[in-house]
């Protein structure tokens, strides 16, 4: 199992030395991978261009790109040119965004997330591969048919003959797909006691495409707080789960709190939910059950870790992403440096 770094989005409080701080650091520490979201704010192509000038050898991913914010052939674009220019580091992790987000921000009605999905990276492989590009689907149509648009070929070739495609996947039917059609998947809350039902999704998926079991990779994004008392720890995780869980998405479409009840915590997803959307976000945090926060994060000292870390690989996660939390720079520093001590000691090195 290899390690990865995620530092999410900037937010309007962040220091950007701090996240290079972090990127050199992993790639320091031999982490595989660096990954940047978006949301509507900081967009990660920028900041991955960014830390691609002043890296050399870790990888950088999109965790994700926003597929209602681009065309598919903007986001070819947008790849190889990130590929070439680092020298063949670029991962395109894709994802549909929510609702809220694709309706008000983008402009983009949110409908038939999975076929949307589908379609644009149909059409995005098909352009890095740079095939002359024409797509007839439900949902995409190039060039149009009554215009004077014709069929284009990417003008430059990425470093690599294939960029690896990664999906963001909450829903069953994601996973599946991203079993079906993706290199890696992009999973989020990943427990490992809750595990062997979302493997089983992205098998399906894999079986239906006959594809085996390790055509990809399972890179779980998990929370990293370092410390003696575990529950100590949970508490800088719990505004981060509330958020999700309550307030990513509307009452009636929000994907993380469909995946907190699958995995057994119907009675807290409401009460964080209603909670959230009433305003009382302090009561929401509070509301979050530690053994929630403690089955989807890497919680404690560097023992604690080393048996979370096997537990995970154990579990089929094959890329462990850490966000790390924490006061203060150097504190997220440190948690990196425990963090991949306890990866060497429980031999996924």
């Amino acid at each position: 199992m290899r390690l990865a770094l995620n530092l999410g989005y900037l937010v309007g409080r962040d220091d950007p030395a701090g996240q290079l701080a972090l990127a050199e650091r992993a790639e320091s520490l031999g982490f595989a991978s660096v990954w940047v979201a978006e949301a509507y704010g900081s967009d990660s192509p920028s900041v991955l261009a960014w830390l691609a000038g002043q890296t050399s050898t870790i990888g950088l991913g999109s965790g994700v790109m926003q597929i209602p914010a681009r065309t598919p052939a903007m986001t070819a674009m947008t790849a190889a040119s990130l590929d070439l220019l680092t020298g063949g580091r670029f991962s395109l992790g894709l994802g549909v965004s929510g609702p809220q987000v694709s309706e008000g921000w983008h402009g983009v009605r949110f409908d038939a997330p999975l076929a949307r999905t589908r379609e644009y990276v149909d059409i995005v492989r098909a352009a890095l591969a740079r095939e002359t590009l024409s797509y007839a689907g439900t949902h995409y149509t190039l060039p149009l048919p009554d215009g004077p648009g014709r069929p284009l070929k990417l003008t430059i070739a990425p470093a690599r003959e294939r960029i690896p495609v990664y999906l963001a996947a909450v829903g069953p039917r994601n996973v599946e797909l991203a079993g079906e059609i993706a290199d890696g998947w992009l999973a989020v809350f990943y427990a490992p006691g809750y595990a062997d039902e979302q493997l089983a999704r992205l098998r399906a998926g894999q079986q239906r495409a006959g594809r085996g079991p390790d055509s990809v990779d399972v890179l779980a994004t998990v929370p990293l707080v370092t410390g003696p008392d575990p529950e100590a720890c949970a508490e800088p995780v719990r505004s981060y789960a509330a958020l999700y869980v309550g307030g990513m998405g509307s009452r009636k479409q929000n994907f993380y709190n469909d995946l907190a009840v699958r995995m057994g915590y119907a009675a807290e997803a409401a009460e964080i939910q209603d909670l959230f959307l009433a305003g009382r976000h302090r009561d929401a945090m509070a509301a979050v059950p530690y053994r929630f926060v403690d089955d989807t994060s890497l919680l404690g000292d560097v023992d604690r870790l080393t048996e979370r870390l096997a537990r995970l690989a154990e579990a089929g996660v094959t890329t462990c992403a850490v966000t790390p939390y924490g006061r203060g720079l150097e504190t997220r520093l440190a948690a990196l440096d425990t963090v991949a001590e306890a990866h060497r000691r429980a031999g996924l090195a």
